[in-house]
């Protein structure tokens, strides 16, 4: 599979912010063919931009996947202000990021949680981003390849067969919003262990499973983080806000 850039927009942008970015995004990358896009707008946003997007895909510039930030792993029922996959698909969300660290760290939720969503979402058709990775802590304890590995196992676990419908962002907590992003060489360290560890999981079936990096990734950096071999597109946050920023990052993909 081609390189994936997603942006995650997290709490921000109303729903005529988005429309208006739209507009100016989708005519700049609908050449952009060598490169999947994905954009993660809030929840109240999905269903204008749904509409957007489906209009620029009948005009021929449609290059943009549709995410969503988060779900639950229920279909429907008694649990107020989440969000479920039937929601998601009745929208073409076609990505759902699961287990940003702003959902484990902030909102408390366990990896066991986090897997039951990431199975709802591989049972419904719609590609997860399973996000891990260590707080600054854990990595000046030695503890990075660790932490990873207990979140990718058992975030997979009862998924080890469909590798090839997910994809796995790591996001190093230190470098989130910080300003601070991992070395090139941090990146491709635990970007190689963890192909090593899906590819163990797998049985060998790891080649359609996508490993991103998030934290701080912008048009200043993304050259040289896409250099490494086992980097395979991004998980971008602030930089994906606007939509030059993000033309730019995505440009820098394509230049590798």
């Amino acid at each position: 599979m081609g390189y994936l850039v997603a942006g995650n927009w997290k709490m921000n942008k109303t729903v005529g912010e988005t429309l208006e970015y739209l507009e100016l995004f989708l005519p700049a990358v609908k050449d952009l063919t060598k490169v999947e896009i994905m954009i993660a707008p809030p929840f109240t946003a999905l269903s204008s931009a749904s509409i957007k997007l489906d209009a620029a895909r009948r005009e021929g510039e449609y290059n943009v996947k549709l995410g969503a930030q988060n779900m639950y792993y229920e279909e429907k029922g008694a649990f107020t202000g989440e969000i479920s996959p039937l929601m998601l698909t009745e929208l073409e969300v076609e990505y759902v990021i699961l287990g940003h660290s702003e959902r484990r760290h902030i909102f408390g939720e366990r990896d066991s949680l986090i897997n039951k969503k990431v199975i709802s979402a591989v049972e419904h058709g719609i590609r997860p981003i399973l996000c891990v990775g260590e707080t600054i802590e854990e990595r000046e304890q030695g503890r990075t390849l660790s932490v990873v590995e207990r979140q990718i196992r058992n975030g997979l676990a009862g998924v080890e067969r469909d590798l090839v419908y997910i994809d796995i962002a790591y996001e190093p907590v230190w470098a989130i919003g910080t300003g601070v992003n991992a070395t090139p060489e941090q990146a491709q360290e635990v970007h190689r262990f963890i192909r090593s560890l899906i590819n163990e999981i797998s049985k060998g079936n790891d080649h359609k499973t996508r490993i991103l990096y998030g934290g701080s990734v912008n048009e200043k950096n993304a050259r040289e983080l896409i250099r490494e071999p086992n980097v395979d597109g991004f998980l971008v946050g602030t930089a994906s806000l606007d939509p030059e920023r993000f033309y730019k990052v995505i440009t820098e993909v394509l230049e590798v």
